[in-house]
C-alpha cells in the first residue's frame, strides 16, 4: 500500500496550523457580484449551484502533497465522465503557507480547497456561504461536522472526512494478563485495566499521554468532545473553566501520578519503541492512528486492535472528534459554481465517493484513515474499505462508523484556537512535569488565553 503521509493531523500539518491562522479581514463581496460559467450569481456572498444542464469551464483546485493528493486526483477522470466540459487543474501545494496570502492579495486565488476544520472559522470571511447548496444534504452530515464549519448562521465548509476517537489496543498483551477488552467501558475501567497490566509487566506504563504541546491540545479537545464540549462555545467564548475539562484533566494526572502513562511525542522515536516493546498497551487516538501499525510498527503490525474511547461516564459517548478537514471555495474564485459541482461529486455522490474511499490505485483496500461524514456514505452495512492486516485482520469500518455516530454536536473552530497551544499546551505538559495541579492548568491558562487571545480578538 503505497503512503507518502499519515491522514489526518501528522506533526507537519500541526505544526502548519501553528504557524498562522488568518485574522477575519477579508474583502467585501457584492451582492451582484457575477458568477462563474452558467451560475446564478451569489446573493450576500451565498453561493448558489449551476443553473445549467451542460456546465463548462475550468477551475483550479488546491490540495496538500501526498497521498490525498493523489486519491482526489484519481477521481477527476471520472468527475469528468459526468462533468465532460469542466477542465480541472489539481495542484499540490503548501496550503498552510500560501493561502493566507493568497486570500489577502485577491489575485490567482484557487476555485476550491482542502482545508483544516481549525481553519475554517478564522478564515470564513474569505469564504462563500455554502448553506443554500449544502440544504439538500445537511439532514445526512453528522451534526458535528456540520457546525465546526458554521460561523453565526452560514456554513462555510463542504464536510468530509469525520475522525472519531478509538482506543487502539494491543490484543496480544491483553490476552496474556487476562482482560476482556469489552470490559474497558469507561475511563475508570481504563485506569483499571492499565494497573492490572503494570501488575504483571513492571515495565509497563500502559497508557500513551502526548507529549507534543499542540497534538496534546488537538488530544485533550478529543476527551472534552465526547463531554459535548470545547475550548470555545459558539459565540467564540472561552469555556475551559469548567467540570467536564477538570474530570479529563484530573484523570490524566491519576494516571501520570499513578505511573500508568508514557509520555511520548506522537509517532516519534521513544514513541514507536516503546509500542513496540509492550510499554505502551493503549493509545485513545483518533482513527488514523491505524496508519502507525500498517506503516510504523514492523514487529508489533497485526497485534493491535481498536475499539470505541470508554466513557467518560457510565453510558455516554463512546468517541470524539479529533481534526477533520472540509473543502472551502474563495470568493475571489473565478468559477466557484464549478468547484461546488467538484465537491458535490466527491462527497455527495455515490460514484464519487466509492473512488475517494473505495480500493483505488494508492488503497487497494480501501481508504482507512478517516471515514466519511455524509451517512449515505458511512453505511455500516456497505464498508468502503476493507479489513485491516495490520490490525489482525479486524473490519475497523463498522466500529469506525458506530463511534463516528456518537460524537457529540461542535462548535466553529475560533481563530485563536493554536495561539492557545502556548498556554494550554504547554500548561498540560507543566501538569505532566508535575509543575502545575489540573486546577492550576485550568486557572491559569484561562487568564492566559482570555487576555492574550480572546480580548486582542475581540
Amino acid at each position: 500500500m503505497k503512503r507518502n503521509q499519515t491522514r489526518g493531523w501528522t506533526l507537519a500539518a500541526a505544526a502548519g496550523l501553528a504557524t498562522v491562522l488568518l485574522a477575519a479581514c477579508g474583502p467585501e463581496v457584492s451582492s451582484d457580484a457575477e458568477s462563474g460559467d452558467g451560475g446564478t450569481g451569489p446573493a450576500e456572498g451565498t453561493l448558489a449551484a449551476p443553473d445549467t444542464d451542460a456546465p463548462a469551464g475550468e477551475i483550479t483546485i488546491w490540495d496538500r502533497s501526498g497521498d490525498l493528493f493523489e486519491v482526489f486526483d484519481g477521481v477527476i477522470e471520472r468527475f469528468n465522465e459526468r462533468y465532460p466540459d469542466v477542465v480541472v487543474h489539481h495542484e499540490a501545494v503548501d496550503i498552510d503557507t500560501k493561502l493566507p496570502n493568497t486570500l489577502i492579495a485577491g489575485a490567482d486565488v484557487p476555485d476550491g480547497v482542502f482545508l483544516d476544520d481549525a481553519k475554517v472559522a478564522g478564515l470564513s470571511d474569505h469564504f462563500y456561504d455554502l448553506s443554500a447548496v449544502l440544504e439538500p444534504y445537511l439532514d445526512d452530515i453528522a451534526a458535528q461536522k456540520v457546525e465546526v464549519n458554521t460561523v453565526g448562521e452560514h456554513i462555510y465548509g463542504v464536510p468530509w472526512d469525520l475522525n472519531p476517537g478509538l482506543l487502539y489496543y494491543r490484543a496480544d498483551i491483553l490476552a496474556d494478563v487476562g482482560i476482556d477488552p469489552a470490559s474497558i467501558e469507561t475511563y475508570d475501567d481504563l485506569f483499571a485495566a492499565a494497573e492490572q497490566i503494570k501488575a504483571a509487566r513492571p515495565d509497563a506504563a500502559p497508557i500513551h499521554l502526548e507529549q507534543e504541546p499542540f497534538l496534546s491540545q488537538l488530544w485533550l479537545e478529543m476527551f472534552a468532545s465526547q463531554l459535548g464540549t470545547s475550548l470555545a462555545d459558539a459565540d467564540g467564548e472561552l469555556r475551559l473553566d469548567s467540570p467536564e475539562y477538570r474530570q479529563i484533566l484530573t484523570w490524566l494526572d491519576e494516571v501520570n501520578q499513578a505511573g500508568l502513562g508514557t509520555r511520548a511525542e506522537y509517532l516519534g522515536p521513544a514513541d514507536l519503541a516503546t509500542l513496540e516493546s509492550g510499554q505502551q498497551v493503549f493509545v485513545p487516538w483518533a482513527i488514523w492512528w491505524d496508519f502507525a501499525p500498517q506503516q510504523l510498527l514492523p514487529q508489533t503490525t497485526g497485534q493491535w486492535r481498536a475499539m470505541p474511547l470508554p466513557a467518560w461516564t457510565e453510558g455516554g459517548a463512546r468517541s470524539g472528534a479529533m481534526g477533520g478537514s472540509s473543502f472551502v471555495i474563495p470568493r475571489d474564485a473565478e468559477n466557484p459554481e464549478l468547484a461546488w459541482l467538484f465537491y458535490e461529486f466527491l462527497v455527495f455522490d455515490p460514484e464519487g465517493f466509492q473512488a475517494v474511499y473505495g480500493p483505488n490505485a494508492i488503497y487497494p483496500d480501501g481508504l482507512n484513515t478517516s471515514v466519511p461524514s455524509y451517512a449515505p456514505a458511512a453505511d455500516p452495512a456497505t464498508p468502503l474499505f476493507g479489513p485491516l492486516d495490520a490490525l489482525g485482520g479486524q473490519d475497523l469500518w463498522p466500529v469506525a462508523i458506530e463511534a463516528g455516530a456518537q460524537i457529540p454536536g461542535g462548535t466553529p473552530i475560533p481563530q485563536w484556537w493554536a495561539g492557545a497551544v502556548e498556554y494550554l499546551g504547554d500548561n498540560l505538559q507543566r501538569m505532566f512535569d508535575g509543575e502545575l495541579t489540573p486546577e492550576q492548568v485550568i486557572a491559569e491558562s484561562t487568564e492566559q488565553i482570555q487576555t492574550n487571545l480572546v480580548d486582542r480578538a475581540s
